[in-house]
């Protein structure tokens, strides 16, 4: 595995097409089926400082931002995504502090600072996961949350074959591979749960909780679609939220 070629690969991508070919995620929704203002991980963030990885547009952040956190600050591989969350955060009177880098790097994030760092589908892209954990665990004060969501990896595995879902990868498979979307080029590693867990413990946090269930209010919502047929039957998405010991 070449870091540095796959860091390339996918800020080239972002940089480009990302948003308009996977769209964007973004609080209030950790994923598809999952909401802030049903699960509350974060509850009051007025007077926080907060953290995100992976800030792409900076939805998430004016959503904090609008809620009264103290500090925002984000960080994205992609110099364009910084520059949206710059202008959509100016927009609504906000401001962050914003650094282009990968999640992995030391960029300058000040240590023992931010009583929340989170990432909404972004953590996946990491190329060091143990690692990454650790760099935002130095980030967190003491007792501080990460809480995270990514695409569940059972979802990965599952496919609709008319009308029904069957098996078409290897749970256990996290070799990288390299996935062409709309003359784009994206490169990614789909890691089993416990994967995550042992990683989250290796550096130092405890899970305080998960949620993987997707939620039927939201799922009812937007109609009767073959991903919502899929939520029902099985993870879509997983949320963790884990404190610093």
């Amino acid at each position: 595995m070449d870091k540095s070629s796959i860091h390339e690969t996918n800020s080239l991508f972002w940089d480009t097409k990302g948003n308009v070919v996977l769209g964007a995620t973004a609080l209030p929704f950790y994923g598809a089926f999952v909401s802030e203002e049903k699960c509350q991980f974060f509850s009051d963030v007025s007077g926080k400082k907060v953290l995100e990885i992976g800030c792409g547009s900076g939805e998430s952040l004016s959503y904090l931002g609008e809620r009264k956190a103290s500090e925002l600050w984000g960080m994205d591989i992609s110099e364009n995504q910084i520059e949206k969350t710059r202008q959509h955060l100016m927009a609504r009177g906000l401001s962050a502090k914003l650094i282009c880098s990968p999640m992995e790097e030391k960029c300058g994030i000040p240590e023992e600072y931010f009583d929340f760092v989170y990432s909404v589908y972004a953590i996946g892209w990491t190329t060091d996961l143990e690692g990454t954990f650790c760099r935002i665990a130095s980030y967190l004060k003491k007792d501080g949350a990460f809480i995270f969501s990514w695409s569940h990896p059972i979802h990965k595995c599952v496919v609709d074959e008319k009308n029904t879902f069957v098996f078409k990868k290897c749970y256990f498979d996290e070799s990288w591979y390299s996935s062409s979307l709309d003359e784009s080029t994206l490169t990614l590693s789909d890691r089993t749960l416990s994967t995550y867990v042992n990683a989250l413990a290796k550096a130092g946090f405890f899970i305080e909780q998960m949620i993987e269930q997707s939620d039927d209010e939201i799922i009812r919502s937007r109609g009767n679609s073959k991903f919502a047929k899929k939520a029902k039957m099985l993870p879509v998405t997983f949320v963790i939220k884990a404190r610093k010991r």
